[in-house]
């Protein structure tokens, strides 16, 4: 006899089958939404496999121990649901562990009942049965200064139809997508969509993880399953060993449901919001100027960055952050690590620039890559082996830098020093945090496998980054790897901003901007703005537009732009602080569909419930005419806000936009519905 146990939160429910096979996730739905065709009841909610303990399939479903875990009890507290299942043999413990946010959180804790000890090879965060393979799912490739390229492919293309009767298997195939290494997001997106193309349902996932992670969809007898896990023994030479007294915890993952993509991703947007470790210094959502991108490029000076203060703080910039460099005497590259201001930079010392940033009443920043350590710094010699990643007792190197590793008391302290330092000298508010050098598979040291140990570092960099924000609650904090190589959930439910890309080429940057919701907060989405002076005023724009529906990160010469030039980016912020009033609330919304990578007209809307905010991009030269299928509304150029070149038009089927102007262009609206204009 199976009892089904029902689990709701204001937003999605849950249903697991309990009987005397393993616990199954049976149903996950909206709150409140019609059930349809139920998933395969047989599949279980984890799947583990240990040394001793393997399946013969390159699936992590399927599992041996997975198959002969049985419940035992489960705890239900307002908004937590922990189910507590045994495998007998071994002694395994593993707990489901639910947490209601605005969708569900999800881990796993696995432990040993008794003596001994049993070495895990994997353990799913969560695994979630499927009604059907008939479905369509949206996943997105990331890579650098081209991230966000979302895509979708039926999953009956990936997997192999060879069911012919109910004697005969089924096939073993998977559809796999995994990241590895320390880039997170280095080559693909921890987040899917999957669409049902016979019900009106929709089942939205992310991992958070800044390392390693793994999920698969599959085919079962009666349906199909999603798997969502963190590091592998097959994926990234993971294992650990657990014991009564040394438990386990895998990473955790969120889950939506809803009727269709739009509104799964929409779910996604207040689940983000939900997890999010929001400190009131969040709340400030300054204007920061950089002077990197088609600026300074990693060469700051003294000579160069006082007429770029000055200009900034003239054109309305609340934060200037001094980027790359800054430290060097010659190549920036490898000579990272002690993170003392350049002499020959600053013949009066950096104080001289930070001085003139405070004087202008902006906050100063500094770019910062803390993880690593040049090997032409001096502090390559001062620090043990113990405070770096190693392999086999050797130093991890890579591309003329170690890695730092953050379970180490010296490397963590010399971060410590190094920061506060900064803070305490020069006043500094803010931080780029980049990381530019990947760590490979991890590190050994102390015993462990190579993707264990980096793991353990992964969450020894969370936890001191965590402290530090206790230590200076004030500080705000970007997040960057070569751009968005790790744009995960861990890092930025606790980080301020994550830089979306280091594309250097405005149109190229449009559906980069336009995608950036569907992984990452509007209110912490940094795209560059950087307007280069003596172009056409329409790339101008263009290159503003790119800024506006997120955090505009502006950088650029503004020290050499004419007035007419500063005057447009004036109007660009202006119009940026209008959504910034409303942009922590603002959910996204693509009335043409995620943008391609090729795409001519790019459309990313900004909702609530009585006005959105609408940017457009027309990315080939001459005039044109698209159709969005929008509701009525009252329609106001933004940015720029005097314009002759497009007009809007509302027809039976939306609203008719047209382009007059040669080239590429690109607008940004503000839509009010009829009894909400203000």
């Amino acid at each position: 006899m199976t009892d089904l146990l029902r689990w709701s939160t204001p937003d999605l429910a849950l249903t697991f089958a309990l009987d005397d096979g393993p616990v199954r996730l049976v149903a996950v739905r909206e709150t409140g939404q019609p059930t349809g065709g139920e998933p395969d009841p047989s599949q279980p909610l984890v799947e583990v496999s240990a040394v001793g303990h393997g399946h013969s399939s390159n699936r992590q479903a399927g599992t041996v121990l997975g198959q002969q875990l049985r419940y035992v009890r489960h705890d239900e507290t307002p908004n937590t649901l922990r189910i507590v299942q045994e495998e007998p043999a071994t002694g395994l413990r593993v707990t489901s562990v639910f947490e209601a946010r605005a969708g569900v959180r999800a881990w796993t804790e696995a432990s040993i009942t008794g003596p001994g000890s049993l070495e895990l090879t994997f353990l799913s965060s969560l695994v979630v049965g499927l009604a059907s393979i008939d479905a369509e799912l949206h996943s997105a490739a990331n890579s650098w200064m081209a991230e966000n390229r979302w895509s979708k492919r039926l999953l009956r293309d990936v997997l192999a139809d060879i069911v012919s009767d109910s004697h005969q298997h089924v096939a073993r195939s998977r559809h796999a997508v995994t990241g590895t290494n320390s880039w997170s997001t280095g080559e693909q997106l921890p987040i899917g969509v999957l669409v049902d193309r016979r019900t009106p349902y929709a089942l939205g996932w992310q991992i958070e993880h800044n390392g390693p992670w793994h999920y698969e969809l599959g085919e079962t007898r009666r349906g199909g399953y999603l798997l969502l896990s963190g590091p592998t023994d097959h994926e990234h030479q993971w294992s650990v060993d657990v014991t009564a007294d040394k438990p386990f915890t895998t990473v955790p993952v969120s889950l939506v449901a809803g009727t269709d993509a739009g509104g799964v991703f929409a779910a996604l947007t207040r689940q983000r919001r939900a997890i999010r470790n929001r400190r009131p210094a969040d709340d400030r959502m300054p204007v920061i100027f950089n002077d990197y991108m088609n600026t300074l490029l990693g060469d700051p000076t003294t000579e160069k960055l006082l007429p770029l203060i000055d200009a900034a703080a003239d054109v309305g910039a609340d934060y200037f952050c001094i980027d790359a460099g800054w430290y060097a005497e010659g190549d920036w590259w490898n000579t990272v690590g002690a993170w003392q201001p350049s002499t020959t930079r600053f013949p009066n010392g950096l104080a001289e620039v930070i001085n003139r940033i405070h004087r202008h009443r902006m906050v100063p920043g500094l770019w910062l890559e803390p993880e690593v350590i040049g090997v032409r710094s001096p502090i390559a010699g001062e620090l043990p082996d113990d405070a770096f990643l190693t392999r086999h007792g050797k130093r991890v190197a890579e591309n003329g830098r170690y890695l730092l590793d953050l379970r180490s008391p010296a490397a963590r302290g010399h971060l410590d020093s190094t920061v506060d330092k900064l803070i305490d000298e020069f006043g500094i508010g803010f931080f780029k945090f980049d990381n530019n050098s990947m760590t490979g598979p991890g590190t050994d040291k102390g015993g462990t496998s190579l993707g264990h140990g980096l793991l353990e570092h992964n969450r020894a960099l969370l936890d001191w980054l965590d402290g530090l924000q206790t230590r200076h609650p004030d500080l705000l904090i970007e997040n960057c790897a070569s751009g968005a190589m790790r744009m995960d959930y861990a890092m930025l439910s606790r980080l301020h901003l994550q830089s979306t890309s280091d594309q250097e080429h405005p149109l190229l940057y449009a559906p980069i901007s336009a995608a950036a919701p569907a992984a990452v907060l509007p209110e912490q989405a940094g795209h560059w703005a950087y307007p280069i002076s003596g172009t056409t005023r329409e790339e101008f724009t263009f290159a503003l537009v790119n800024g506006i529906p997120g955090r505009l990160y502006l950088s650029g010469h503004l020290n050499r732009m004419a007035p007419a030039e500063l005057e447009l980016i004036r109007s660009a912020l202006a119009a940026h602080r209008v959504i910034l009033d409303d942009l922590d609330t603002l959910v996204p919304a693509w009335p043409l569909g995620l943008p391609t990578w090729t795409d001519e007209w790019i459309a990313l809307s900004l909702n609530s419930p009585g006005t959105s905010y609408l940017t457009l991009w027309h990315r080939a030269p001459g005039p044109s005419t698209i159709t969005l299928p929008l509701s009525r509304a009252s329609v106001d150029p933004l940015f720029p806000a005097a314009d002759n070149d497009w007009t809007y038009t509302w027809t039976a089927d939306g609203l008719s936009v047209t382009t007059t102007t040669p080239e590429p262009s690109a607008r940004v609206l503000r839509l009010t519905r009829t009894g909400d204009r203000t």
